[in-house]
């Protein structure tokens, strides 16, 4: 077959002869050329190959002949069309046809439909009284060689093409496949893959071997991992971590910290109680909401009330010479910091902990996984533990290092491969290094935004009211109105060894006695508090609740 122009040999195709493979040949353009095809840039390059597909017509280019007007008819036309009366003296096969058709007229498909590469001069009454010429636009569908998806192609393409479907009955049109679209076909893994493109978009992982994904590197693809994952994160490092179930390091729980009630009503589980130790002086309100001083140990027992009245029931326990204590009913915008009081010194594995406490919580690694060489974990004085994610994975290693494996999440790191038949090392690798990987910082908010619940933002605490009044000690506020009620006043702790002498004792709760106006005047100018007998038995007390 003689080369066509790429409109010619669409308006001339047969569509029940589809599919049928063309190649792009010498003639417009000898080297390759970007179209933007689909809104997607498609370079098509002498010799080329593409299978066709589909055809579908998209819009007729009718011109009048006389004005030069040309009009564009949808593909729903509905007028008819007459053969115009063609000069000469011998009659073509065609025009026998269009004459014997000319009493009853023609539909657009059916003269399109007897198309023979040469617009054929009709007239239609309904567009305009001179002779005019169709030029038909298709939209063509088809498979290019390394391309995922069916290119769309305009059939005025200015490309030469010629039909080479007898000669290339053999050629195979390999497509691509995401990383995410191998999930699903585990009856085809284990295989070797050709990264075609790397993953696009920023890092998600901090491990060397996330930036060898690059073109032309070669994966064995083993399966799909079984483990789920635990996110973490060490507060005083900023550091964000996923964790694998099949980590081997053991954790001790640590007390958790609630700022404000409404945190610590969040934190209580149905049908348990929580105990906790005040670890921030907070003022109350009147007769109703009593203050709470550093050191007091509430247990707190459940929610009452609904709505703005809800409250949350908690005991205060006595001191030393108080044994009954008192019950409190705390409004839920009211502040204060608490910290877990709990004597738990046993040792967990990450199944066993996530088993016996609700996320988030905090933990500290007391003894690193055994088989990694170096744990990020145990060296993070304190760790998060916030969501569990159920995410799929797949095993892969690198051809180059069949031993060593890795765990990649293909939803959150997607990129283009080309699987391969080439036989696949039997045994699966050692996927050790990705029970710890530590994740950017960009990657871990866009995780946190993905997690359920995360769209919708917690409600924001009711106005905290301003009350005139005494503190928790009795000390008057610095300026009038400077500290709502229900604001915290921070009570920094001196060190353990440089602990001043106590001052004249006082029992937990009572007012202080009032200063003389020289002990005033020293306040002014030092801005601190002395550090009592009773604070210094709440240190005492809190020494003996951290464990750590």
């Amino acid at each position: 077959m003689e080369p066509l122009s790429f409109q010619e040999y669409i308006c001339s195709l047969d569509p029940t002869t589809l599919p049928r493979i063309i190649r792009i040949c010498a003639g417009v353009y000898f080297q390759g050329s970007v179209y933007e095809i689909s809104g997607n840039e498609c370079c098509l390059s002498t010799g080329d190959l593409l299978k066709i597909m589909a055809v579908a017509l998209q819009k007729v280019i009718c011109e009048d002949t006389e004005t030069g007007q040309t009009t564009e008819l949808p593909p729903t036309f509905k007028g008819l069309f007459q053969p115009a009366p063609a000069p000469g003296p011998y009659p073509t096969p065609q025009r026998p046809f269009l004459e014997g058709r000319r009493q009853r007229g023609l539909t657009l498909h059916q003269v399109l439909g007897q198309w023979d590469r040469r617009p054929q001069p009709l007239l239609c009454p309904a567009i305009s009284p001179h002779i005019l010429h169709l030029r038909p636009i298709y939209e063509v569908h088809a498979a290019m060689h390394l391309r995922r998806d069916v290119v769309k192609i305009p059939s005025t393409l200015e490309v030469d093409v010629e039909d080479v479907t007898e000669e290339a009955q053999h050629v195979h049109f390999a497509r691509p496949l995401l990383l995410s679209e191998v999930l699903g076909m585990e009856e085809a893994l284990p295989a070797q893959a050709e990264i075609l493109e790397g993953p696009a978009g920023s890092a998600i992982f901090e491990s060397a071997w996330v930036s060898q994904l690059q073109r032309g590197q070669w994966l064995q693809l083993h399966g799909c991992s079984r483990a789920w994952r635990v996110l973490a994160t060490a507060p005083s490092k900023g550091r964000h971590f996923l964790l694998s179930s099949a980590y081997q390091g053991r954790f001790r729980r640590r007390p958790r910290q609630f700022a404000g009630v409404q945190e610590l009503a969040a934190g209580l589980q149905p049908g348990q109680r929580l105990h906790v130790v005040v670890t921030q002086d907070c003022e109350g309100r009147g007769d109703d909401v009593p203050p709470l001083g550093v050191g007091d140990r509430l247990e707190a027992q459940g929610l009452q009330g609904s709505g703005r009245g809800t409250r949350l029931l908690c005991h205060r326990h006595g001191g030393e010479e108080e044994e009954e204590g008192e019950k409190l009913l705390l409004p839920l915008d009211l502040g204060g910091n608490f910290v877990e009081e709990m004597c738990d010194s046993k040792k967990y594995g990450l199944v066993e902990l996530l088993e016996r406490q609700p996320l988030p919580c905090e933990v500290r690694v007391v003894a690193p996984d055994p088989e990694l060489e170096r744990d990020a974990l145990g060296a993070l004085p304190a760790l998060r533990l916030e969501a569990r994610l159920d995410q799929p994975f797949l095993v892969g290693s690198f051809r180059q290092e069949p031993e060593e494996g890795f765990e990649i999440p293909p939803r959150w790191l997607d990129f283009s491969l080309l699987l391969s038949e080439a036989p696949v090392r039997p045994l699966a690798p050692c996927t050790r290094r990705s029970r710890v990987e530590e994740l950017t910082e960009a990657f871990y908010y866009r995780l946190l935004a993905q997690l359920p619940g995360a769209a919708a933002s917690p409600p924001p605490r009711p106005p905290k009211r301003v009350q005139a009044g005494t503190g928790p000690r009795g000390r008057q506020p610095s300026a009038p109105g400077s500290l709502p009620v229900g604001a915290c006043l921070a009570l920094p702790l001196p060190p353990l060894p440089a602990l001043p002498q106590p001052s004249t004792p006082k029992l937990h709760g009572q007012q202080r006695a009032p200063r003389d106006k020289g002990t005033e005047i020293n306040d002014a100018e030092h801005d601190y508090e002395t550090v009592d007998e009773d604070i210094q038995k709440t240190i005492r007390k809190m020494q003996a609740v951290f464990p750590f």
